[in-house]
Formats: C-alpha cells, sequence, structure tokens
C-alpha cells in the first residue's frame, strides 16, 4: 500500500473549488482554521469539533529510551503531545462508508 499525503495546497484548491474564493483567501482561511486549533489546544488543552473528534494536550512523564541498534539508553524528555481521539461518527462513516 502507498502513502499518500494530503497537502496543505491540495486543501486550498479543494476549498477554492467548491466554495469559489480565490487561492489566497482560501488559504488564509485554512491557515485560520489552524491557528484557531493550535491556539485553543493550548489554551483549554482541548478541542473537540463535532461529528470529528477530539484534540487533547497531554503532558509525557521523562522516561528512559533505548537506542535498538546501539542498545545505549537516553533519557527522552518531558514534552506535550497531541492526541486524536476520532467521534462516533467519524468511526462509523471510515467503517460503514457513508452515514
Amino acid at each position: 500500500m502507498t502513502r499518500i499525503n494530503l497537502t496543505k495546497k491540495e486543501i486550498v484548491n479543494s476549498i477554492y473549488m467548491q466554495i469559489g474564493y480565490s487561492k489566497k483567501i482560501s488559504e488564509t482561511l485554512l491557515e485560520d482554521i489552524f491557528e484557531l486549533i493550535l491556539k485553543n489546544i493550548i489554551k483549554n488543552k482541548k478541542v473537540k469539533i463535532a461529528k470529528f473528534g477530539t484534540f487533547s494536550l497531554r503532558k509525557k512523564k521523562q522516561r528512559i529510551g533505548r537506542n535498538p541498534k546501539t542498545k545505549e539508553s537516553k533519557i527522552i524528555s518531558e514534552r506535550n503531545v497531541i492526541i486524536f481521539k476520532p467521534s462516533k461518527d467519524f468511526k462509523k462513516y471510515i467503517n460503514n462508508g457513508k452515514s
């Protein structure tokens, strides 16, 4: 199975074709949506988008990791990670086709 990435350019082109805004306005709209989601994740630790899913900010503790090739141990510092949990509608759509 080959991996296909959805690029920002493709999303902008889709907005342009479906809604009819210029490509510059479509790109600005997409950037504003991303920025809004990111700012709210940082501020509220969680963003829920109805019928799509929930993005959550989770803190991972410091731990010891190991390089599988060299067997060298190394400390992995604590950090924040973003977790995505799809909604029931999203899962249903993926597993059963359109709802």
